[in-house]
């Protein structure tokens, strides 16, 4: 799925869209500048993913949820640092429900593996999948049954803790 493909699989989704997001770096040729700023201790751009922020509030003023659950381990590495101080904030603020998990003691039993998914309605599943350095290889429709996923977004959530929460406890 690329492209307008992908763009249309979210623009029509009637009610949900979840994401398990697990790789502990995502190699963005697009987020590369902006992560070398973060590393070398610059100021956050005022417009910072400012078009994925106009897509979430378009997102949710139709009446849809948009959310993830970002799995972690301890120590975070360099991108899960930039995406705490500068990715997760702002989309907060334009309305996705994100909450942290912490895996560094337990895994849950949750597929920890080189595939990220989105949830589409309880009832759409597509798998991101990428190389070890963090670098998308595709995403795909999966045509299976969609159980397991319910299971695993369930469990996530049960374990997950808000990201406002997580950061109080780990700053």
């Amino acid at each position: 799925m690329d492209g307008d493909e992908w763009r249309q699989t979210f623009d029509t989704y009637q009610h949900s869209a979840w994401r398990f997001e697990a790789q502990p770096t995502y190699t963005m040729p697009k987020e590369a500048e902006n992560v070398a700023r973060f590393l070398r201790g610059e100021l956050k751009p005022a417009d910072h993913n400012a078009r994925w922020h106009e897509r979430v509030c378009g997102y949710v003023a139709s009446g849809r949820t948009i959310g993830r659950v970002r799995i972690v381990r301890k120590p975070l590495t360099d991108y899960q640092r930039y995406q705490v101080a500068w990715g997760i904030p702002g989309n907060i603020q334009a309305g996705e429900d994100i909450r942290v998990l912490d895996v560094t003691q337990d895994d849950y039993g949750l597929p920890l593996s080189g595939t990220d998914w989105w949830m589409f309605d309880e009832s759409r599943v597509v798998h991101l999948n990428f190389r070890p350095d963090g670098t998308q290889i595709n995403r795909e429709l999966f045509t299976g049954d969609v159980t397991p996923y319910l299971e695993w977004q369930r469990i996530a959530l049960a374990h997950a803790v808000p990201f406002s929460e997580y950061v109080k406890d780990t700053v």
